[in-house]
């Protein structure tokens, strides 16, 4: 059964009436604001992607203070939205958090019932089970089809694994990514010319890469944020040798590889 709070919110009433300001705020704002009674949920829809994104970046960065005004942007979001339903008698922001508490409520029986689970892999799989119980078709049915491909890639074979689907040591798995990467050169050889059927290339090469993050699982790497972080790593040594190349009077289009790699490997002890 649900275990009682180990000691009281010191700042709950702070939180309530900060949240209850944030809702007086949105109200005024829809009531009052030319741009923001303007507002639908599909002009807000890509807004909310880009704050998304900021969030992921401020995480990256591990900037906490732009964590938090990322997450506030987030949170106003959050009400905007709500607020639309509420004006076409669709729900409000109450219902929604009530969902979000029901739904979390009814798959932590581990929690809120008599189901035991000391792991996490067994919360995750009892939480797919219950899915399945109450209405979902799929296991995979969860992931957004508009995920970006390699993100759609980690939600889709971590769902799979929640209910047993999966490999059972990391040294098959690694066994696969070799397997594929066999089967992308077989394909793709650039000593024989071009390859004449590109669609099977593509498909090797994807082969390849969605083993690479099922590898990337096994051994607790986010690929999403291990490429991230060397895009980043990338674009700081970029910029470094445009800076230091300009201050010596060169040109990126007119130097050469050799001149810029004498920047890159300066900008990679920095």
């Amino acid at each position: 059964m649900k275990k009682p709070l180990s000691a009281p919110d010191p700042h709950r009433e702070a939180k309530l009436k900060a949240f209850d300001r944030l809702l007086t705020v949105m109200n005024e704002l829809r009531e009052n604001c030319p741009w923001d009674k303007k507002q639908t949920w599909e002009t807000l829809r890509h807004l909310t992607v880009e704050e998304t994104y900021e969030l992921s970046d401020a995480i990256l960065d591990n900037d906490v203070q732009e964590v938090k005004k990322e997450l506030g942007d987030l949170m106003l979001h959050n009400v905007f939205y709500a607020r639309i339903a509420e004006e076409k008698d669709q729900f409000n922001i109450a219902d929604v958090l009530n969902a979000i508490c029901d739904k979390l409520v009814e798959r932590h029986p581990h929690v809120y019932g008599d189901v035991v689970a000391n792991d996490e892999a067994t919360v995750k799989a009892n939480w797919e089970k219950i899915k399945l119980k109450t209405g979902n078709k799929s296991v995979l049915e969860g992931v957004p089809t508009s995920l970006p491909a390699l993100v759609k890639a980690i939600r889709i074979q971590d769902k799979a694994r929640g209910v047993g689907f999966d490999w059972e040591k990391k040294e098959q798995v690694w066994e696969k990514v070799e397997e594929e990467m066999a089967e992308f050169k077989k394909e793709f050889r650039p000593d024989q010319g071009a390859p004449t059927d590109m669609a099977r290339v593509q498909s090797e090469f994807g082969d390849l890469l969605f083993s690479l993050v099922n590898y990337a699982r096994f051994i607790n790497i986010d690929p999403e944020e291990a490429l991230e972080r060397t895009n980043k790593k990338f674009i700081r040594r970029f910029q470094y040798l445009e800076t230091e190349s300009a201050k010596d009077g060169k040109k990126l289009g007119e130097m050469t590889l050799a001149e810029m790699d004498e920047y890159w490997e300066r900008a990679k002890t920095l």
